[in-house]
């Protein structure tokens, strides 16, 4: 992560998997030069193993150092009572994992950086998950017969691969679907004016969560259902301006998904007034947005495999 970071990448979130992990970045602020991208992706690839090899290698020389009787090449390397000799080489073992040309893992991304050179970005992932998904089915069905190990090994790279390639369609989806495609045309609004407990009432009768709040024409506010039930708890019945939030984002019918999901996430809010004109036309709420992200991410996949079996 200390690395990603000078790239500009600011982790957003680390998937554990048994024996290694997936790292999401936010990459709004990474250089978006191809070169330049696919250069730092080779030299993140290679930080993580080269770290656990480094840290195996100080192992051995501690343990070397110190005279212990310990027998690091001793068959099997990895053993319960014999810690000292185990981090050596779990730390070795862990480096040639992610050295395997397997996607996501590290030499896998190393892979894609390879196919990137002739294909596009979603192009060179598909290709990649299909080696990493082949190398995954070898571990499997070679473990079945030799080691268990080989076979978790096997599953755990294959949904590793899964996981990328889900993500990689959901990007899709946010780069490419526009707001007017799936913003909320019919939905209930709320006046400053209204009680909290005639808010209420409107919402016990809409699916929303959250309510734009309009004065005439003018959008003035955003409120949630959950609001409106603890300022009511907690001061008893007001008035919906005085609890309303007033700082929000608005987004136009043309912007992605991405930029308003960015902006949901930046505020913390959970709802994005669409605006043409600077007249209110709809409304994306974080519970619309990852419902149709979902079935837009499903629906391009179907047709993407009715693509390839055609």
């Amino acid at each position: 992560m200390i690395a990603a970071r000078r790239y500009g990448l600011v982790p957003k979130a680390v998937i554990l998997l048994p024996l290694t992990g997936v790292t999401l970045y936010d990459e709004s602020r990474a250089d978006k030069q191809p070169i330049l991208r696919w250069k730092r992706e080779v030299h993140l690839a290679l930080v993580g193993p080269l770290v656990n090899l480094v840290l195996g290698l100080m192992a051995a020389a501690t343990i070397a150092g110190s005279r212990a009787n310990i027998e690091l090449w001793k068959w099997p390397f990895l053993q319960g009572h014999q810690l000292a000799r185990s981090v050596v080489w779990a730390n070795f073992y862990i480096a040639a994992l992610n050295l395997l040309p397997a996607y996501p893992l590290d030499g896998g991304r190393i892979v894609r950086v390879y196919f990137a050179r002739s294909l596009d970005v979603a192009s060179a992932t598909r290709r990649a998950v299909s080696i990493s998904s082949a190398i995954a089915m070898v571990f499997i069905f070679a473990g079945l017969f030799s080691d268990s190990w080989l076979t978790m090994v096997g599953v755990i790279v294959f949904s590793a691969a899964q996981l990328e390639e889900r993500a990689l369609v959901f990007q899709s989806v946010l780069d490419n679907v526009r707001l007017e495609e799936v913003m909320l045309t019919d939905f209930a609004t709320l006046s400053p004016a209204d009680t909290l407990e005639d808010a209420l009432e409107k919402a016990v009768h809409s699916l929303q969560d959250d309510f734009p709040v309009v004065r005439g024409s003018d959008m003035v506010g955003v409120i949630s259902r959950q609001r409106i039930l603890d300022a009511l708890r907690a001061e008893g019945n007001g008035y919906v301006q005085a609890v309303m939030s007033k700082i929000f984002d608005v987004s136009l019918r043309q912007d992605s998904l991405g930029s308003a999901f960015r902006k949901l996430t930046a505020r913390s809010s959970s709802i994005i007034p669409v605006v043409e004109d600077q007249r209110l036309v709809g409304i994306v709420t974080l519970q619309n947005l990852m419902h149709s992200m979902a079935l837009l991410a499903e629906s391009r996949k179907l047709r993407r495999d009715e693509t390839l079996d055609q």
